[in-house]
């Protein structure tokens, strides 16, 4: 695939894929978290807000790409505060950078205690997803992300450093195997 000056991607068949901004892709999701999803001290379990980042991830990924999508990696994720029973979790998820058949995408979580209205940012993520083709369900290639404000630049920056340093740990690894 070959970058046009427009920030379009040519496709070896001489189509052209157009880019979409990073707004396009951006999902947001709430729940009110119950007695079920928490642990004994009333708080929402870990398992659960990585289910939970996984679903708005992927949603940001399907929107940007207008295909289906599968978990690559999570580079990392990060609990910052405990979510109480009766708090609402709301999750916001974006695709920080485009390859060329996978997408990061950074997801934010918070809690929102209902009575006083106070946010607390609980969680970051940063998930990688594959689009796949409709029919084969292989890879395909995504649309460029169009990049505007100095922080989607510097989300832009920032995704690169993760990819670089998630495939030199991949490397390692199957050398490590072999």
């Amino acid at each position: 695939m070959k970058r046009t000056r427009s920030g379009n991607s040519a496709k070896a068949d001489g189509g052209v894929i157009k880019g979409k901004p990073v707004s396009a892709s951006r999902s947001e999701m709430s729940e009110v978290v119950l007695p079920a999803e928490t642990n004994l001290l009333g708080k929402l379990l870990g398992g659960h807000v990585m289910h939970l980042v996984d679903v708005v991830a992927a949603m940001a990924a399907s929107r940007h790409s207008n295909s289906y999508v599968v978990t690559a990696s999570v580079d990392y994720i990060d609990f910052r505060n405990a979510v109480n029973l009766g708090e609402i979790v709301i999750l916001m998820s974006q695709v920080n950078r485009v390859f060329s058949t996978s997408m990061e995408v950074g997801v934010k979580v918070y809690s929102e205690n209902p009575l006083t209205g106070e946010r607390k940012h609980t969680t970051t993520a940063y998930v990688t997803f594959v689009a796949l083709d409709e029919f084969s369900k292989t890879p395909r290639a995504v649309p460029p992300l169009i990049v505007k404000t100095a922080e989607e630049k510097r989300r832009w920056r920032e995704a690169g450093a993760r990819r670089k340093y998630r495939l030199a740990m991949r490397f390692k690894k199957r050398n490590r195997e072999e």
